[in-house]
């Protein structure tokens, strides 16, 4: 059991048999009247994000999210297959448990597939990956303005903003959590 007046970020709990995860909290002690703990949860099977205030005395059960290490192999369709690293088992998620992040994804990457009671809700890109620019229109001397960007598509189909001295065949540092360039590789 966890209670509300020991929520941090990335905490999962149960409230009446769906699990959230906290995103932000506050914890608020007004002037007048009981403290409280404003927060931001999100739903980990629907994806949803609302805002609820909870007592810092009440309690939840915790809920324990599996992370499980995976190497994406290939997709068929709207199926994506995933090795198993120890087992070498293979399992076919559908797009819809996909992220937007994961079009940063190659095959023959390491990702971690999230799970809760055996039914899959997500799959965790790693944070940064290198890819190859396969797309960009060149640079033009003299456009050397501040923090100018230029689209570009990458070898996964992606495509992202970068700095105006990248070119075809570059390869670059990706974040997946915001989808920005980093740096060159």
């Amino acid at each position: 059991m966890i209670s509300a007046g020991d929520f941090r970020n990335g905490v999962t709990f149960d409230i009446d048999g769906n699990v959230f995860q906290i995103v932000e909290f506050q914890h608020v002690k007004p002037g007048k009247g009981a403290a409280f703990v404003r927060t931001k949860i999100r739903n980990v099977i629907t994806g949803a994000v609302v805002e609820k205030t909870f007592s810092p005395t009440e309690k939840f059960p915790t809920a324990y999210v599996e992370r499980k290490d995976m190497q994406y192999l290939y997709n068929d369709g709207d199926l994506y297959y995933f090795m198993d690293n120890e087992s070498f088992e293979t399992v076919p998620i559908g797009a819809d448990k996909l992220g937007d992040n994961f079009k940063f994804v190659k095959e023959n990457t390491d990702v971690k597939i999230l799970s809760y009671k055996g039914s899959v809700f997500g799959v965790e890109p790693p944070n940064f990956v290198e890819l190859v620019v396969t797309k960009t229109d060149p640079g033009f001397k003299g456009d050397t303005a501040t923090n100018a960007t230029k689209p570009a598509t990458l070898e996964t189909g992606a495509e992202i903003k970068v700095p105006l001295f990248i070119d075809e065949g570059t390869l670059v540092r990706i974040d997946t959590r915001t989808g920005e360039y980093m740096e060159r590789a």
